[in-house]
């Protein structure tokens, strides 16, 4: 009976921990913008990127975090606003 109980703790664990690995991988491939970085480089805060395209301060913090993603059109106003390609805000495939 402990032999059964070890092997289910076992189990369980390596459950668990391809668990993480996958939801790891999830989160990771959808770090799919750079607006973080971009705004670093050129030293403009979220709220003054905000301000530049009318959005909520919340809004441009779950952007740059890559909790969710800007449509097509914003993220080329984006790119206008501080005055980089569109390409440089897009991280490229792997």
């Amino acid at each position: 009976m402990k032999n059964k109980v070890q092997i289910s703790l076992i189990l369980q664990t390596i459950y668990y921990l391809c668990e993480q690995n996958i939801t790891l991988r999830i989160m990771e491939s959808r770090r799919l913008n750079r607006i973080k970085v971009v705004l670093v480089d050129k030293q403009k805060s979220n709220k003054w990127l905000a301000e530049q395209v009318g959005k909520d301060p919340a809004t441009i913090s779950k952007w740059v975090t890559n909790t969710t993603q800007p449509n097509l059109e914003m993220l080329l106003l984006i790119s206008k606003v501080l005055e980089v390609n569109v390409n440089d805000l897009v991280r490229p495939l792997e």
